[in-house]
């Protein structure tokens, strides 16, 4: 039923997406314009209106919990209608995301907070992010959306592994001790956790177990071992200065493409190959999509990519952003042949991964030629400079979105005692490997 997804597997799909990429073309026709200046002007209207009403209602955040849950539908309905007025969303595709995906962000962060209830907004955000993927990804598999309990605990590993991994604080060394445990746990070792990140990863772990047994699942377990030696092989690419373009390239297919292959292993349990090789690619490219949000921070930490190679040699990111954009289709059709899965929601996924690239145009504006930028924007909903003047303000008003957060967070006694991260989360697994 299921392929075991070794480092040869790996490898052979690496293989494929960089085939694919070096096939894709730099075509300015991707830029095809989409909005006029009017329908920019319409859409920042829209969008301040509402965010004026999201603002009203943080500050007028209730108390009991009979009004908090009004408020709670009365901004989902705000967000339903900024996604239809200024994403020009069909009604079908505002109802998965007021309906299907924002609801589970919502569960998740819950659960998160049940587990960890230091974990930071930005963390839990962070692996919201992943658990959205995985929640994409079970109708494309044919199996309902929602959170399970393998779905949080891989998405909690990214703040407590990646994260740990990327900080600059901790040394080569520590870095390289805790990875080799955290390979023995997902083996199946059981070794006493050293400190409390140990414990909370090595609970984390325990929930896919409960979920997926490892007899009965090998693949959820050989993806998860794929993520961990991309993972490995990344740490020693900030550390190699001499890589070539293509050497960047396999390890950035390898470290997306094992991310989210997890996912849908997770999601199901098992993977056709045609499903497998979709995930993969997913995942792929949303590893160069996250790579072009962050090609001003890496610059900055000398992190090594495709765009910040380009940026340090001075050369406009036009070309490599082209090629993003036409892997983003290629991407998209493979998609598209999986037998389940409705259309709006092959839609709105395609949607989101190219949103995700113009997105990133706008903010790393300075790395792109003027006239390249010019034609970006008029893909975007919104010109660029008010993408960037919103984002700022949004920056300074922390302590509103904060007051958000929690409003969503807030779960009645009844509710968190049905909770099933009551009976498998937390404290027991802790108490499990201590």
């Amino acid at each position: 039923m299921s392929e075991r997804y070794d480092g040869r597997w790996v490898d052979s799909q690496v293989t494929r997406c960089t085939e694919t990429w070096n096939c894709c073309a730099a075509n300015p026709a991707l830029l095809d314009p989409r909005y006029s200046r009017r329908d920019h002007e319409a859409r920042e209207i829209a969008y301040d209106a509402e965010m004026r009403a999201v603002e009203w209602e943080a500050r007028h955040a209730p108390h009991s919990p009979a009004a908090r849950a009004e408020t709670q539908k009365r901004l989902i309905a705000s967000f339903a209608q900024f996604a239809a007025n200024a994403l020009d969303l069909e009604p079908d595709s505002t109802a998965l995301l007021t309906g299907d995906f924002l609801p589970a962000g919502i569960e998740f962060a819950r659960r998160a907070r049940e587990f960890d209830a230091n974990l930071s907004q930005a963390d839990t955000i962070q692996a919201c992010r992943n658990a959205w993927t995985a929640c994409g990804l079970q109708p494309l598999l044919g199996v309902p959306s929602g959170i399970t309990p393998s779905i949080l605990g891989y998405s909690l590993l990214y703040p407590y592994t990646d994260n740990y991994l990327d900080n600059e604080a901790v040394s080569l060394k520590a870095k390289l001790a805790f990875s080799e445990r955290f390979r023995e746990r997902l083996r199946g070792g059981v070794a006493t956790p050293l400190n409390r990140h140990e414990a909370q990863v090595w609970a984390l772990v325990a929930l896919i177990e409960g979920q997926y047994p490892r007899g009965q699942f090998p693949a959820v377990f050989d993806c998860m071992l794929a993520i961990h030696q991309a993972q490995e092989d990344s740490i020693a690419q900030q550390r190699n200065g001499s890589l070539t373009d293509a050497e960047l390239l396999r390890l950035s297919f390898a470290k997306g493409g094992t991310s989210v292959l997890a996912d849908a292993a997770l999601a199901r349990g098992w993977m056709t190959e045609e499903e497998s090789e979709a995930a993969f690619g997913w995942g792929a490219l949303l590893q160069l999509g996250d790579d072009l949000q962050d090609v001003r921070d890496d610059l900055k930490r000398g992190s090594l990519t495709l765009f910040t190679r380009a940026a340090e040699q001075r050369e406009p990111l036009d070309h490599v952003v082209l090629r993003l954009l036409s892997f983003c289709e290629q991407v998209a059709a493979r998609m598209r042949q999986l037998s389940n899965g409705s259309d709006q929601l092959k839609d709105l996924l395609e949607m989101s991964w190219r949103s995700l690239i113009i997105s990133a145009i706008a903010d790393a504006h300075e790395y792109f030629s003027p006239g390249f930028l010019a034609s970006a924007e008029r893909c975007s909903p919104f010109r660029f400079e008010f993408l960037r003047a919103r984002r700022t303000r949004l920056a300074g008003r922390q302590g509103v979105y904060a007051v958000l957060f929690d409003l969503f967070m807030d779960t009645s006694d009844a509710d968190f005692a049905e909770s099933p991260m009551r009976h498998d989360g937390s404290e027991s697994c802790i108490e499990a490997v201590v």
